[in-house]
């Protein structure tokens, strides 16, 4: 069965990879617009509302669906342009990017000579920001391999495709974005999922405590590596994306590793606020909840 899911995927990828941007973008609108008209009884739909109910409840009921739709139409664009992301010829996709703002605090950190680690949230295009950096910098991306081989496969070839090194989150993987640091590189890590058991604390995201990696701060506060953020926001009417980069906070670094997580979940909220709509509220981000309280989904 997982081959098979496997196989749909990579079919999937390269049929929308054969679709110009502008008619991928209206396909995944549609499918985020068929996600809303589901309601509760689509899983996808339930999860964003939870999300969304739980992180802004100052929003009226009015302003809660319209980003509920707004943040279903986005996702839908997410998957949607996956086929352009890994499979147009990189030259390409590059050209989508319009703008880059505040890249000298990577060079700033590459100069300082203890490498610099990047935020990277579940938000906008991350796979068009990572392609973007792979094609600039010498860049080692930390990620959490698929259970489909086939998938797992085409990650690694297609995020490497400009030389990015490509570190599974386990032990090796720490190994090897240690290593790079160490060399003054750059490493990049996804930081706003469910670490497994053992692998992380509660701190509050939104004001909610959220099951949060302790591996990024642990790192930074190591190595002394430079900690920013990075996003690429999708534009409106199929322009294409905008890179922006900015500074986490300084106690992102602590050795406390519950106010030095707590600081990395600040980063990454001041970022998902500048582009509420295009982050992923579909992940059961609360799922772990602390001993005693209840339950969020």
């Amino acid at each position: 069965m997982k081959t098979i899911k496997g196989m749909l995927a990579i079919l999937a990828l390269g049929i929308t990879a054969l679709l110009p941007l502008r008619w991928a973008q209206g396909l995944g609108r549609r499918l985020g617009r068929y996600f809303y008209r589901q309601g509760d009884s689509s899983r996808v739909y339930r999860t964003t509302r939870v999300n969304l109910l739980t992180c802004f409840p100052e929003l009226s009921d009015q302003q809660q669906q319209q980003l509920i739709q707004q943040s279903l139409e986005q996702t839908g664009q997410s998957i949607a342009e996956m086929g352009m992301s890994w499979l147009w010829p990189v030259k390409r996709t590059l050209k989508v990017i319009r703008r880059v703002h505040n890249e000298a605090l990577i060079t700033e950190g590459i100069a300082k000579g203890k490498g610099v680690i990047l935020i990277a949230p579940h938000l906008g295009n991350w796979e068009i920001l990572n392609l973007y950096l792979s094609n600039r910098y010498t860049f080692t991306a930390m990620y959490k391999p698929p259970r489909q081989k086939q998938m797992d496969n085409l990650i690694k070839r297609m995020r490497a495709r400009l030389g990015t090194d490509m570190a599974p989150a386990n032990v090796q993987g720490v190994r090897k974005v240690m290593k790079a640091l160490k060399r003054s590189e750059m490493v990049g890590i996804l930081p706003d999922q469910e670490p497994d058991v053992g692998s992380g604390v509660f701190a509050d995201f939104f004001g909610t405590p959220a099951l949060t990696m302790s591996l990024l701060p642990q790192l930074a506060a190591q190595t002394g590596a430079t900690v920013i953020c990075g996003y690429a926001k999708r534009l409106d009417n199929a322009e294409g994306f905008d890179i922006y980069f900015s500074e986490a906070e300084a106690d992102i670094a602590l050795k406390d590793i519950v106010l030095a997580t707590a600081a990395m979940n600040r980063s990454v909220e001041c970022c998902v606020r500048e582009l509420p709509a295009q982050y992923q509220w579909e992940y059961k981000r609360f799922n772990s909840r602390p001993e005693g309280a209840a339950r969020v989904y």
